[in-house]
C-alpha cells in the first residue's frame, strides 16, 4: 500500500506545489492540480490523500473546498473513499505511459516567399471588408428565422435572384433562379456534376488548363482529351465523340486569349448535334481591360451550356461561394448529387453575397478592382520593357495573370533561379496536359494580382532580377 501524501517537502510524499490559481476559482483549480498529479503519475494508484482539514490547513483554502473536490473526483472514478480507509487514487487510474505530458511548442511555420507571383489569387489586402461587413450586418439582421435551419442546397433564393439579374447584365446569360445551384466553387461544381452521376466522360478540355481540375474528373472515373490551342483558342472543329467539353472562352486559363467569336458557334453547334454539353468556366469574366467583357457562351444555348463562377477571383477564395447556370434537364440532378440539406456555401454568407450584389457594392469593387489589376498588368508590361524587352507579354488584356514568353530552353531555369530569390511563380510547362501533343513553348504564368499594392513594385524588380537574357 502507498504511504500517505501530503502537500510538503517535510510530509512523507513530494511537494506537488499545487497551484491554485486559474478559472473556476479554487475549488476547480484543486480539482484539475490532482487529476494532473494523478495523470502524471506523481500520485500513484493506492496512494493515500491527507483528510479534509490537514489539506486545507496545509493550502490555505477552506475545508468544504477539499471536500467537494474529492467528491467530485470520486465521482469521476479519479479518487476511491471508504469509511476507515481513506481517501486513495484509484487502482485503476494510471498515469500516462511516458511521464507528464509536456505541451510541444508549435513548430515555426516555414517561411513563405519573398515576393508571391502565383496565379489564381486576388489581392488580398482589397477584400472591402467594411462594405461587406455592412451587408453581412443587413443580411443578419432583415434574415427570417428558417434560415438558422437546414439550407435549401440549391442555394438561398434572395442570392439565386440577384445572380440572375446580375449575371444577364455582367455577362449575357440567360437564365431563372430555378435553373440556378449555388455551391462552393469551380471544382465542387465538377465533383458534383460528375461525381454525382450527372454528366459523363469522355470530357475533352484545353490542352493547358489546371492539373488539379484534371486530377478530380481522373479520380471520379473520367478520361479528358487534350484539345489543341492555337491564337483563336482551343480547336474545337477537333471535337468528336465526346459527351462534354470544358472550356475557358472569355480569358483561356493560362495562356490568355479568348475564344474567337466562330468558335464559340461552332462548340454549341457541336454540342446541339451531338446532344453533347458545354461546361463553361468563368473564371475571371469580369476581368477584361482593353475592352469591355465578352459576354458568356451559356447565352447563345442555355440548353447547351452549363456555366460556372464564383466569387473566388473578384472577392476572395475564402468566401467558398460559386454558382451552376445549368439547363434545365440537370437541375434535379445536380440537386439530387448536392443532398437535402447545404452542407457547403455559408447560408449566411449566401444572404451577404446576395445584399452586397442588389446594393451595388459588388459592381463597385469589381470596377476598382480592374481598375488595380490593368494598372498592375501595365506596371508589368512597363517593366519588362525597360529591363528585358525579349520577353513578351502574350494573351488579351484581362484577368489576374499574364504568360510571359522565354527564349527556348530556359523555363526550367529560370523558375528554379526565381525559388532561389525567393519568387514564387509557374512555369507554363506545370499546366499541360499530359496528354497532349502541343506545346505552347517555355513561358511564365505571372499573378501579378497577389502581392499587395505596397509589395508589388518590389517583386517586379525580383522578377526582373530573375529572367533570363536573350
Amino acid at each position: 500500500m502507498a504511504e500517505t501524501w501530503v502537500n510538503s517537502a517535510q510530509g512523507i510524499g513530494a511537494d506537488l506545489h499545487l497551484e491554485l490559481d486559474g478559472p473556476g476559482g479554487r475549488r476547480a483549480a484543486l480539482i484539475r492540480a490532482l487529476r494532473d498529479a494523478v495523470r502524471s503519475g506523481r500520485l500513484a494508484p493506492g496512494t493515500r490523500l491527507p483528510p479534509y482539514r490537514s489539506l486545507a490547513a496545509d493550502l490555505g483554502v477552506a475545508r468544504n473546498t477539499v471536500a467537494d473536490a474529492y467528491a467530485e473526483l470520486v465521482a469521476e472514478g479519479w479518487l476511491t473513499a471508504r469509511q476507515g480507509s481513506g481517501t486513495r487514487v484509484a487502482e485503476r487510474a494510471e498515469p500516462l505511459k511516458g511521464g507528464p505530458r509536456v505541451a510541444k511548442k508549435a513548430p515555426a511555420r516555414a517561411r513563405g516567399p519573398r515576393h508571391d507571383l502565383r496565379q489564381g489569387t486576388p489581392d488580398a489586402s482589397a477584400f472591402p471588408r467594411a462594405a461587406w461587413l455592412a451587408s453581412y450586418r443587413r443580411a443578419l439582421q432583415q434574415a427570417p428565422n428558417e434560415v438558422f435551419g437546414p439550407g435549401d442546397p440549391a442555394g438561398r433564393r434572395e442570392l439565386r435572384e440577384a445572380l440572375t439579374e446580375y449575371l444577364a447584365r455582367a455577362r449575357g446569360v440567360r437564365t431563372a433562379p430555378g435553373r440556378i445551384v449555388v455551391c462552393s466553387g469551380f471544382a465542387h461544381a465538377l465533383r458534383l456534376l460528375f461525381g454525382g452521376g450527372v454528366l459523363r466522360g469522355p470530357l475533352a478540355m484545353e490542352a493547358y488548363g489546371l492539373g488539379f481540375h484534371r486530377e478530380l474528373l481522373t479520380s471520379a472515373g473520367v478520361r479528358t482529351v487534350p484539345l489543341p490551342l492555337d491564337e483563336d483558342g482551343a480547336r474545337v472543329d477537333l471535337l468528336a465523340g465526346e459527351r462534354a467539353v470544358l472550356l475557358t472562352p472569355a480569358h483561356q486559363f493560362p495562356t490568355g486569349g479568348p475564344l474567337h467569336a466562330t468558335r464559340r458557334a461552332a462548340v454549341v453547334d457541336w454540342a446541339r448535334a451531338r446532344g453533347a454539353v458545354v461546361l463553361e468556366d468563368d473564371y475571371d469574366g469580369e476581368f477584361r481591360y482593353d475592352r469591355k467583357p465578352v459576354g458568356a457562351v451559356q447565352g447563345l444555348d442555355p440548353e447547351r451550356v452549363i456555366l460556372v463562377g464564383s466569387v473566388s477571383k473578384s472577392l476572395s477564395p475564402a468566401l467558398r461561394l460559386g454558382w451552376m447556370v445549368l439547363p434545365e434537364r440537370y437541375v434535379d440532378g445536380v440537386l439530387a448529387a448536392k443532398g437535402e440539406r447545404e452542407a457547403w456555401a455559408s447560408v449566411l454568407d449566401q444572404l451577404s453575397l446576395a445584399d452586397f450584389i442588389t446594393t451595388g457594392s459588388y459592381d463597385r469593387h469589381v470596377r476598382r478592382m480592374r481598375q488595380r489589376y490593368r494598372s498592375r498588368r501595365d506596371r508589368l508590361v512597363a517593366a519588362l520593357a525597360e529591363h528585358a524587352p525579349h520577353v513578351e507579354v502574350t494573351g488579351v488584356a484581362a484577368g489576374l495573370h499574364a504568360v510571359l514568353r522565354l527564349p527556348p530552353g530556359t523555363e526550367r531555369s529560370t523558375v528554379k533561379a526565381a525559388a532561389w530569390r525567393g519568387v514564387a511563380l509557374d512555369g507554363l510547362a506545370a499546366f499541360r496536359h499530359p496528354r497532349t501533343g502541343m506545346t505552347a513553348g517555355d513561358g511564365l504564368v505571372v499573378g501579378y494580382a497577389t502581392p499587395s499594392e505596397h509589395a508589388y513594385g518590389a517583386a517586379l524588380d525580383a522578377l526582373c532580377g530573375v529572367l533570363p537574357p536573350p
